[in-house]
């Protein structure tokens, strides 16, 4: 029998990327989506993308509604998933894109956000190296709760990661610079994200060490080093739908050159599908990623200025968001952790 699923927050970009993938899933049977504002509409008038789910309507997002699934999807904005998820039963897969628990530590969600804090998850970046050398992806099987990462975390931190554990860069002089697509702002009403806004423009935002993401990627990077890091962030808002691209730099750490750098991407991610080391003198691009659960990684040493350089490409709706969720939700469960997952992107 197949799993029955559950979407909140469908009518986002989120939870529309989540429905996508889970179209071709052959163990999951999407049940009920929900939405706020749109609920009651059919979901193709909100997703006209999404055409095999036929005349499904929208409910209400609340816990009655979603009670009774075997997997719940979360794709709701930060601060909305923990009282809901509260109320579904403890047997329930219940994976949260939102923020509400991905930080283990009680203080860093009260510097970012500000609001109570609910506890954290299981965190759902399998391929995360983690400082005993064991990946995040082996303390999924079984899980009923997963925190899924924030996009623009993903791609620094799958970036950073095996060097910062295998010591080749500095752990108190990491950069990251990103430019990002405002899909992953979500669907909203914004002066910022209209098109005539974005269109011939580039603008930084949550600049000088505000973003959200700041803590949850330096709780990443302790993890894969067991000790504190320090980082400098900084996304770019770019006039494509979606992608990432993460420039991401550090200080090479005494007696380490570049064939330290590379051996340490090979040694954690050799075997990993979604992950893709691109060969010497290519770099990567967000158009060949799109549509996909691939990250691409290009790394090279600036030799004039010691460091490391990484660039990380993602689909921040993919790899990023529902690629993530999906992924994680096939260990839980027991399933082929590729399952409904594509390795190739979408171009033009």
């Amino acid at each position: 029998m197949k799993y029955s699923v559950a979407v909140a927050g469908a009518s986002g970009y989120g939870g529309g990327e989540v429905l996508r993938l889970l179209a071709n899933h052959p163990e999951f049977d999407v049940r009920t989506v929900t939405a706020h504002s749109q609920a009651g509409q059919r979901l193709r008038s909100v997703h006209p993308h999404l055409a095999s789910y036929g005349d499904l309507e929208l409910q209400p997002t609340t816990a009655e509604v979603l009670a009774g699934h075997d997997v719940v999807f979360l794709a709701l904005p930060h601060g909305h998933s923990a009282a809901i998820a509260a109320q579904l039963p403890e047997s329930t897969l219940v994976l949260d894109a939102g923020a509400d628990h991905r930080l283990e530590r009680e203080q860093d969600w009260i510097d970012y956000y500000g609001s109570e804090y609910a506890g954290s998850w299981a965190y759902g970046l399998p391929e995360l190296i983690l400082a005993d050398g064991t990946k995040q992806r082996e303390q999924l099987p079984g899980c009923r709760r997963i925190a899924v990462p924030g996009c623009n975390v993903t791609a620094v931190t799958l970036a950073l990661a095996p060097l910062i554990h295998h010591g080749v860069i500095e752990a108190d002089d990491l950069s990251a610079v990103l430019a990002v697509g405002p899909s992953g702002a979500g669907k909203k009403a914004s002066v910022s994200l209209l098109g005539s806004e974005l269109i011939g423009n580039i603008a930084p935002y949550a600049a000088f060490g505000t973003h959200r993401h700041v803590p949850e990627i330096r709780q990443n990077l302790r993890r894969a080093s067991g000790s504190d890091v320090t980082i400098a962030f900084t996304p770019v808002l770019v006039p494509a739908a979606r992608g990432i691209l993460a420039t991401c730099s550090a200080r090479v750490a005494p007696g380490k050159r570049l064939a330290d750098a590379l051996a340490a991407y090979n040694d954690v991610y050799a075997d990993e599908l979604f992950i893709e080391l691109m060969p010497e003198g290519v770099l990567p691009r967000t158009g060949d990623v799109i549509g996909s659960n691939r990250t691409q990684l290009a790394v090279g040493l600036d030799a004039r200025a010691g460091r490391i350089v990484v660039c990380s490409a993602i689909d921040n709706l993919g790899k990023g968001t529902a690629g993530a969720a999906i992924q994680s939700a096939n260990i839980a469960l027991g399933i082929s952790e590729p399952t409904a997952l594509p390795v190739n992107g979408v171009a033009p």
